[in-house]
């Protein structure tokens, strides 16, 4: 067991990244830790996929004489995307989070509850 774990240290990794940001997302109370938490949790997802798309013994997607094993781009360039888009969306994430606290004044999520029954 622990010699299979060993040679898959890069989805032990992955998951226990994946666990962290997931953990900050569901038990934390502030936002900002929570957007901290989905980055986390992203990046984790990321290296799951890049991890999965490796090829032992492949090479670039480049056609040449005696080269049998290629290596998919597509993993890699959906990777790329992702990473664009989640930087987009923790910049929105955090700008509505700015104003959250303008408007209310605390950015933690029970009192935010309370405040909205109070209304």
């Amino acid at each position: 067991m622990v010699e299979l774990l060993m040679t898959r240290y890069n989805y032990v990794a992955a998951f226990l990244i994946i666990a962290i940001g997931l953990y900050l997302v569901v038990g934390d109370r502030n936002l900002v830790k929570k957007v901290i938490g989905l980055n986390i949790f992203q990046t984790g997802i990321f290296l799951f996929f890049i991890t999965a798309a490796y090829v032992e013994g492949g090479k670039a997607p480049v056609i040449h004489e005696g080269i049998e094993t290629y290596v998919s781009p597509l993993p890699h360039v959906l990777i790329l995307t992702a990473i664009v888009v989640g930087v987009s969306l923790t910049a929105v994430a955090l700008t509505l989070v700015i104003r959250i606290f303008r408007e209310y004044g605390t950015l933690r999520e029970d009192v935010l509850r309370e405040m909205e029954t109070d209304d």
